[in-house]
């Protein structure tokens, strides 16, 4: 099996052993959110930034919730890491944004923070500020989940089928997560562009038939 078989392969192994409860747990938690009037605060480092930056738009966008995150105001936030220090300027953010117990913490992580190891403390520490005033907390995060996973009242940990491929697989399967829950027809509170624009020649979702069972071959 070439490469690009054996990853969609795996990526096929991932999709039928994720945890699908986690995810509604998600949606329940999200839903709570946007009824108290509260916020989403995404964090991650390196390909978990871009996605909250992108889940940030979504979230406002579709889902009408009022959500940030650090890494899109670079201003301040090298201010916090050059002043503050690296393991602090994400707590120190949620700190100045007045987190409270109405709103969210929301971690894209590929480990999850380990602050044994001392790895990703500027989200180990987030955390626990968060769980300090009564936030709530939710992640999508790989292998075993981590400190994010230890801490989150809600928390989808991608499946590990290959340790080769733990990163790839799980920042691809946190943009599906994300992008499921702003389209949830609990969440979503605007059409998106193109299922706004009705093109009949598409069939309704209740008229698709169902897809083929996921094979190897």
């Amino acid at each position: 099996m070439n490469y690009v078989a054996q990853y969609l392969f795996e990526s096929q192994q991932i999709l039928r052993q994720i945890d699908q409860l986690s995810i509604e747990r998600i949606a329940d938690l999200l839903l709570q959110v946007r009824e108290a009037s509260g916020r989403i605060f995404f964090l991650g480092v390196g390909g978990g930034a871009g996605h909250a930056s992108h889940a940030v738009n979504d979230f406002r966008k579709i889902a009408g919730i009022e959500a940030y995150a650090p890494t899109d105001n670079v201003s301040e936030l090298t201010a916090r890491i050059n002043d503050d220090g690296w393991d602090t300027c994400y707590r120190n953010w949620l700190r100045g944004s007045h987190l409270s117990r109405r709103d969210m913490v929301f971690v894209f992580s590929v480990g999850g923070g380990d602050p044994d190891r001392n790895v990703s403390n500027n989200l180990v520490l987030a955390l626990q500020y968060a769980r300090e005033v009564g936030a709530l907390i939710c992640g999508v995060v790989g292998r075993d989940g981590g400190f994010t996973a230890r801490l989150a009242d809600a928390c989808v940990v991608v499946p590990t089928v290959n340790p080769e491929t733990v990163t790839p697989h799980t920042e691809s399967f946190q943009a599906l997560v994300w992008h499921l829950l702003v389209s949830h027809p609990r969440l979503r509170a605007a059409e998106m562009k193109w299922e706004s624009m009705n093109d009949h020649s598409t069939p309704a979702p209740d008229t698709l038939h169902a897809p083929a069972p996921l094979t190897s071959s």
